[in-house]
Formats: C-alpha cells, structure tokens, sequence
C-alpha cells in the first residue's frame, strides 16, 4: 500500500474546494483499496503512545470558533480493534495503551472526508507522544512498516509549517512568510533527496525551523511517514503552498 503526509491545514478545509482538497480527492479516486487506514495525527498528542481500538469510533470535533455547520460534520467510518491489536503488538517493547476514549479528530476526518468521503474504510488513530524525541518516533514509525504489505494505508496528518502565533486569520488569502515558504521549500527537497536523517534533526535546521515549528505536534506525524518509507518508493508532492500565512499544506505520497 501507499503512505501519505497530508499538511491538513484550516479545520474548514473540510467543507472548502480548493486546489488542496482537489489533490486530496484525486488521491483517493486512484487509491487501491485498502483494508484499512492507520492515521497518525498531530490531534491526538498525548504522554504516552496510545491507539484507538473501538468498533465504532466518534467524530471529534476538537476546535473552536468556526461556523456550526463544521461542528455538525460527521465521518462515520468503522473502527479495526484487530488491526489496533496489531499496532500494539508492532510497537512493542513500547507499551501502547488501548484508549477508547478518543475518537476520530479533526487531523483524520477533514482529510479523510474528501479522499474517502463514503467512509467505508475502517480508520484506526495513533497518538503522538509529547515525552519522546523525535529519533524516538522515527523508530516507533520503522516498526509500522509491515502494515503496508497487510493492507493498511498508513497517513499522517499535521503540517510541516505550522505556527498558529504568526497566522493571519479572514477571508482573504494571507500573502505568506518568507520564512515559512523557505522552510516548506527545504523540507520538500529533503524529502525528495531522501535525507531523513536531516528531517529528523529538525531543530538543527536553523531560524526557518523554529518559526516553523514552534511547537512538535504537527511536525512528527511526518516522521513516521519517513520511516515506513522505501528506497523503491516513487516520491510525489501533490499539494504545497502556504495558508493563513504560517501553515503548510505540503503533502507527500509514496508508492
């Protein structure tokens, strides 16, 4: 199976067509069909690794101050508790706890909603642990890899550039920092040049990276998309670009 990075941006992206969410639907019309979604998404941040093992996960709407009708969106995909069982038991000796408190957030189903929008696809999350280092998520993610010869499409969801700080909010389209575009440019030869290992060490790229990521959450789901990745695999970009300024929208496949 493919992996994915997906920059997923303005929770609005959800309900908006643009150029974004039309590469998001590409993508799943010529998916091969899985037998599932892993999605690691920087929503879930939490002390500890944790997976979702519930039949029937709940839409979370994790956010504020948007118009009610992103609230009233539902993405009523099923839930895989053996494929959640299987994480578990790919990630040991890390000890992953089953939480069915949490559900699908935000990082998922504004994604999700347009490459699968029939959501007929059972999707499993996994947290990101706020206690590791990001060498430690890298190896976490290595040992995910045999998912994709079992059927399961592994995604991240976050956004290389992400500063929420600097973000220039309305209707209109905001012109964006210089420094984020330098920063999503970098990271985009890198992962086309293949140098992970430079990705991993983000916080010795500089100025650019730590106004880009001025917190983790959102940078290291990509880093497990890094490690399930193969020497064989034909890299794509299908989205960029900069919203509301300071966030990336930057997305990557390998297949």
């Amino acid at each position: 199976m493919p992996t994915f990075f997906f920059g997923h941006g303005n929770p609005m992206n959800a309900l908006w067509d643009n150029n974004v969410t039309a590469a998001w639907k590409s993508i799943g019309r010529n998916l091969p069909r899985p037998r599932a979604i892993l999605c690691i998404s920087a929503h879930w941040y939490t002390r500890g690794t944790r997976v979702s093992p519930q039949e029937r996960p709940e839409t979370i709407h994790d956010f504020g101050g948007f118009p009610p009708q992103l609230s009233a969106v539902e993405y009523p995909a099923p839930g895989d508790p053996q494929l959640a069982a299987r994480v578990r038991e790919l990630l040991r000796p890390a000890a992953v706890l089953a939480d069915p408190q949490w559900g699908l957030d935000h990082g998922t189903w504004v994604v999700l909603r347009h490459l699968r929008p029939d959501a007929d696809l059972p999707v499993v999350q996994l947290s990101v642990d706020r206690t590791l280092a990001p060498a430690d998520h890298f190896e976490l993610g290595r040992r995910l890899a045999p998912l994709r010869d079992e059927g399961v499409v592994i995604i991240g969801s976050g956004n290389v550039v992400h500063n929420l700080h600097a973000a220039l909010w309305g209707e209109r389209a905001a012109e964006p920092f210089d420094w984020a575009l330098r920063f999503e440019q970098r990271v985009r030869e890198m992962i086309l040049t293949r140098d992970h290992d430079m990705l991993v060490d983000y916080p010795s790229l500089g100025a650019d990276a730590l106004l880009s990521i001025p917190t983790p959450d959102h940078y290291l789901p990509l880093l497990y998309i890094l490690a399930v990745t193969r020497p064989s695999d034909r890299i794509t970009i299908p989205a960029a670009g900069i919203q509301n300024g300071s966030v990336s929208m930057l997305a990557i496949g390998y297949s």
